[in-house]
């Protein structure tokens, strides 16, 4: 978590970013194709016991209210390998997609960082932000997955923020969350961008005050 956490303070203060796609994938442990997982598990793994074990677990399926149920899709809940199931399954469904679409098609600076299932994307032009999750949505369809209408956010932010939303008569710059932490475009004392962030035992605490 702190190896994302500091890539992302990396790149949204030493980029030029001024927007952010705050990317939530609509239950996605529960929508992971196991056909598709196999396969990624399959070219990412040589061992085919492993590959026999992995399956196993796919299709051991649940049990509600004393009744079995079998499982064509998702993750087992709970399960400690699920977190490692689902980062090759990203891996190969939206991370080597998104470094190619960037190389491919991206007019100005783009930082993209992954954890899990949570993403965020900084870019330099709100044009390239626009395209971009009209091809996201489209890469996740393909893969039985599909962005949260309402949780993904693409927002104005970054060291220009806060000066370009006054002029147009907006209000401050929205923050997003990520690994437990509220990112906030902020000022130094010498009034330079810096990114503030906060838990949210911090917000809580401020709300109280």
């Amino acid at each position: 978590q702190h190896d994302a956490l500091d890539a992302l303070a990396t790149g949204l203060v030493r980029t030029n970013v001024n927007w952010v796609l705050d990317a939530d994938i609509s239950q996605f442990f529960d929508r992971v194709s196991h056909e598709w997982l196999i396969r990624f598990t399959e070219h990412r793994i040589g061992d085919r016991r492993v590959i026999r074990l992995i399956r196993k677990w796919l299709t051991a399926g649940t049990s509600e209210e004393g009744q079995w149920r079998a499982t064509e899709e998702g993750t087992p809940q709970g399960a400690v390998i699920s977190p490692l199931l689902a980062n090759i399954y990203l891996h190969y469904v939206f991370d080597l997609w998104a470094h190619q679409w960037r190389r491919r098609y991206a007019t100005g600076n783009v930082v993209m960082v992954r954890y899990a299932d949570d993403i965020v994307i900084g870019f330099d032009k709100r044009y390239d932000a626009r395209r971009f999750r009209i091809a996201m949505q489209r890469r996740l369809r393909e893969f039985g997955l599909t962005v949260h209408p309402e949780k993904t956010r693409l927002m104005e932010f970054g060291r220009f923020a806060a000066e370009n939303r006054a002029i147009r008569g907006k209000g401050k710059p929205e923050t997003f969350n990520f690994l437990g932490f509220t990112h906030i475009s902020g000022k130094d004392r010498n009034g330079r961008f810096m990114l503030i962030r906060k838990t949210r035992r911090d917000r809580m605490t401020a709300t109280l005050k």
